[in-house]
C-alpha cells in the first residue's frame, strides 16, 4: 500500500506560496490558541461539574444522538434512492437534499417555523389533530438538528454506494435474493464504513447546531438550551463559563476529525 505521507519536494522553498500558506495556517490556528490560552484551567474541573453545564451537555448529547438516529432511519434510504434509482428530477432532489448545507441556519429555523410551527403548513395539522407542538420544545431541538445534519449523512452514504462494487449485489440478485435481502445482507455491509463516517459527521453537526435551534426551539435552560446556546448565553454574563463550554465542543470536534482522518487521507 502506498505511503500517504509523501516526502517533501527537494529544492528551494517557493516563498510566494509558503508565506500565504503560513498566514492561512496562523489565521485558522490563532483563534483556537486564544481559546486554549485564556481557558480557566485551574477551575476547569469545577466549572465542568456545574449544574447548568452538565444539563446543557446532557441535553446536547441526547438530542444530537436522537437526531442522528432519525437521520440514519431516513437518510440511508434516501441516499440509496439517489445512488441506485433513475427517476425524473433526480438532480433536483439531490440539490434539495444539499440545500441545508449552504442555507443560513437562521433561515432554516424560520423555514421550520413556517412548516412545523403551530400555524405552519404541517404544524397546524399536527396541533389540531394530535395535539403535537414542536416549536420551543426538546423535540423541536431534535427536528432542527436533524434538518441541518442529514445532508452530511446522505452525501457520505451516497458516495459509499456509488463506490461499492455492484457485482456482489448482482450476484445475490441472480441467486434469487429480493431487493430488501440484497440491501440488508449485501449492500449495508459493503457501505458500513461510509454509514459510520456519515453518522459521525451528522452527530457532530447536530451537536454544534445553533442558528436553527435558537430560532425554532428557543433557548430555555433544561429544555432547549444545548451547548452552543449555553455558550452564547454565558458569553454575555460569565465569559469563563463560555470558554469552558467552548473547550468541550472543541475537544469533540478534534476527536471527530482524528477518528475520520484515515478515511479522508486514504480516499482516492
Amino acid at each position: 500500500m502506498a505511503d500517504t505521507d509523501r516526502a517533501p519536494v527537494a529544492g528551494r522553498l517557493p516563498w510566494v506560496l509558503v508565506l500565504p500558506a503560513a498566514l492561512g495556517l496562523a489565521f485558522l490556528v490563532l483563534p483556537l490558541a486564544g481559546l486554549l490560552i485564556r481557558a480557566p484551567w485551574s477551575t476547569l474541573g469545577e466549572r465542568l461539574t456545574e449544574p447548568q453545564v452538565l444539563e446543557a451537555l446532557r441535553l446536547s448529547l441526547v438530542t444530537a444522538t436522537v437526531a442522528t438516529l432519525i437521520c440514519l432511519l431516513l437518510g440511508v434510504p434516501l441516499a440509496w434512492c439517489l445512488a441506485r434509482l433513475s427517476f425524473p428530477g433526480r438532480r433536483v432532489v439531490r440539490a434539495l437534499v444539499t440545500v441545508p448545507l449552504v442555507l443560513p441556519p437562521v433561515v432554516g429555523g424560520v423555514a421550520l417555523l413556517l412548516a412545523l410551527g403551530r400555524r405552519g403548513l404541517v404544524g397546524q395539522w399536527l396541533d389540531s389533530t394530535f395535539g403535537i407542538t414542536l416549536p420551543f420544545t426538546t423535540a423541536g431541538v431534535v427536528v432542527a438538528e436533524a434538518f441541518v445534519a442529514m445532508p452530511f449523512l446522505v452525501i457520505s452514504v451516497e458516495g459509499a454506494l456509488r463506490a461499492a462494487d455492484l457485482r456482489f449485489e448482482e450476484a445475490a440478485a441472480t441467486l434469487g435474493a429480493s431487493r430488501w435481502v440484497v440491501f440488508r445482507r449485501v449492500t449495508l455491509p459493503l457501505i458500513a464504513p461510509g454509514i459510520v463516517a456519515g453518522a459521525v459527521l451528522c452527530w457532530a453537526r447536530a451537536l454544534g447546531e445553533f442558528g436553527a435551534t435558537i430560532t425554532f426551539a428557543g433557548n430555555f435552560p433544561g429544555q432547549t438550551q444545548t451547548m452552543p446556546l449555553a455558550v452564547y448565553l454565558a458569553l454575555e454574563t460569565e465569559p469563563e463559563a463560555a470558554i469552558v463550554l467552548s473547550l468541550v465542543l472543541l475537544a469533540v470536534s478534534v476527536i471527530i476529525l482524528a477518528s475520520l482522518r484515515d478515511r479522508w487521507v486514504n480516499s482516492p
